[in-house]
């Protein structure tokens, strides 16, 4: 198909259409061993015919030839060069002419009749004026390519052919008086104006090295969907080692420590020595509460042995109680339901001599506020409750922004994140922890109970972040 691409442009021209392609195959036996072939139409626009001015009695003009977009650059933009390269060129042999001329005129024998004498000034006026009109023409034509100066068989660069408008100008070699700085590729008359230009051009303050090194960890953290208020706060905590011409990945390694710095985090729960500790899981719908609480139940009343009663207030959701009455029967753990504010409240009272008691609440949309403002009263009425907001790393930043604007009505403790395995970056938590200043406590990886459920540490974060974003 390429091939026959290139076909069309060669025969009709840069302008041809295509207007239709399609494959065939060459007759063969019953459809067999026969060969693919392609098939294009093109076709090229009709120009527009100019009809004759009746009121006009010269002929009318004969229609010119389209330019390209090439040959327009180049009588455009190239052709007042050429003219001064060819007055220059011109221009350069008359003045060789008369100093040859000269040469041979003192080489012959002088008459004796005196001569009056010729200033040394007026001797040397030919050559001077040929070195200038020469360095002209090498500032004139020396714009983005390297030639030669020099007449002759002397050092300097190669010669070089000039195409212009399609018309070939001969190889000028000539010798330069002094190499200059800048070279002007327009006009005489134009110099003057485009020199300020090319100065501004050439003084253009380029990117440092450090500068570079921050802009690539700045886009690194940008790729892990870190917001621009957190990505120049990391940066520019790594801007003193960076000037001070540390490596790349030792910046990397000292962005994480600098990270870590920055996050808090509560660590696991502690256990009350006298009363039980009272934790509350909210959040919006989806996120994961029933699971990570079935994994926060398991981690303290399997591993840790610590006594751990359950109460679900979760009654609007299809098998929510259902769900969690199964892991407490394979746990062995009693499990009560509270719809109100009162049942709540004797449930707490029966499990008063449990050393945790977690409470599952419904999920609440951030937009419900009659749902939230219930929720409230609920916590309210009972003291000590620790109110864990349940996030999923896969929410974009601006939505736990609202959220935690919303569910911020509620006497919220800490943040504990789900989902981090269906997450690939995990930007969303850098930022709500330095917007927010809420402590972190656990990292849900996975729908295991009670294995993939962690102890939320800065280090954690910072490697996941740095790391994934290298």
């Amino acid at each position: 198909m390429s091939e026959a691409l290139r076909m069309v442009k060669a025969e009709m021209g840069l302008d041809a259409m295509i207007l239709s392609s399609k494959k065939e195959c060459k007759k063969g036996i019953l459809g067999f061993f026969s060969k693919p072939y392609y098939e294009v139409t093109a076709a090229l626009e009709p120009r527009p015919q100019q009809r004759p001015n009746p009121y006009r009695e010269e002929p009318p003009p004969v229609p010119e030839r389209e330019l390209s977009t090439r040959e327009e650059f180049q009588n455009s933009m190239l052709g007042p060069l050429a003219r001064e390269v060819r007055e220059l060129k011109q221009r350069i042999e008359a003045l060789t002419r008369k100093e040859s001329q000269q040469a041979a005129q003192q080489a012959a024998p002088q008459p004796q009749e005196p001569q009056p004498e010729t200033p040394a000034a007026a001797r040397t006026f030919g050559k001077e004026d040929l070195e200038e009109i020469k360095q002209l023409l090498y500032n004139a034509v020396s714009g983005g390519k390297e030639k030669s100066l020099e007449k002759g068989s002397g050092k300097g660069p190669a010669p070089v052919t000039f195409q212009l408008a399609g018309q070939a100008l001969e190889q000028t070699t000539v010798k330069a008086a002094r190499p200059e700085p800048v070279a002007f590729p327009f006009p005489v008359e134009q110099r003057e104006t485009a020199a300020p230009a090319v100065k501004l051009v050439q003084e253009a303050p380029r990117a440092s090295d450090e500068e570079r090194l921050l802009q690539q960890l700045a886009e690194e953290l940008s790729g892990q969907d870190v917001g621009p208020q957190a990505v120049q706060t990391l940066t520019e905590s790594v801007r003193a080692a960076a000037e001070g011409g540390v490596a790349l990945d030792e910046l990397r390694s000292l962005m994480g420590e600098n990270l870590a710095g920055m996050v808090k985090c509560s660590g696991s729960l502690r256990i009350k020595k006298s009363g039980p500790r009272i934790v509350a899981v909210v959040g919006p719908t989806g996120v994961g509460k029933t699971t990570t609480i079935a994994k926060i139940a398991a981690m303290y009343a399997l591993n840790r042995r610590v006594s751990v009663a359950m109460v679900t207030m979760d009654n609007f959701r299809v098998g929510a109680v259902e769900q969690l009455k199964t892991y407490a029967k394979i746990m062995d753990l009693p499990l009560e339901v509270a719809g109100n504010s009162q049942e709540l409240s004797k449930a707490l009272a029966r499990h008063s001599d449990k050393d945790l008691i977690l409470i599952d609440t419904a999920g609440r949309s951030p937009k419900d506020a009659d749902r939230l403002d219930e929720l409230k009263g609920y916590l309210e009425t009972q003291t000590g409750i620790d109110v864990y907001l349940c996030l999923s790393a896969t929410t974009r930043s601006r939505e736990i922004d609202e959220i935690i604007a919303t569910f911020g009505t509620l006497p919220l403790t800490k943040l504990l994140f789900t989902k981090l395995d269906e997450s690939r970056t995990f930007g969303c938590i850098v930022d709500t922890c330095l917007k927010h200043k809420i402590p972190l406590s656990y990292f849900s990886t996975g729908q295991k109970v009670p294995e993939d459920i962690e102890v939320a540490t800065s280090r954690k974060l910072a490697a996941m972040v740095v790391q994934e974003s290298n």
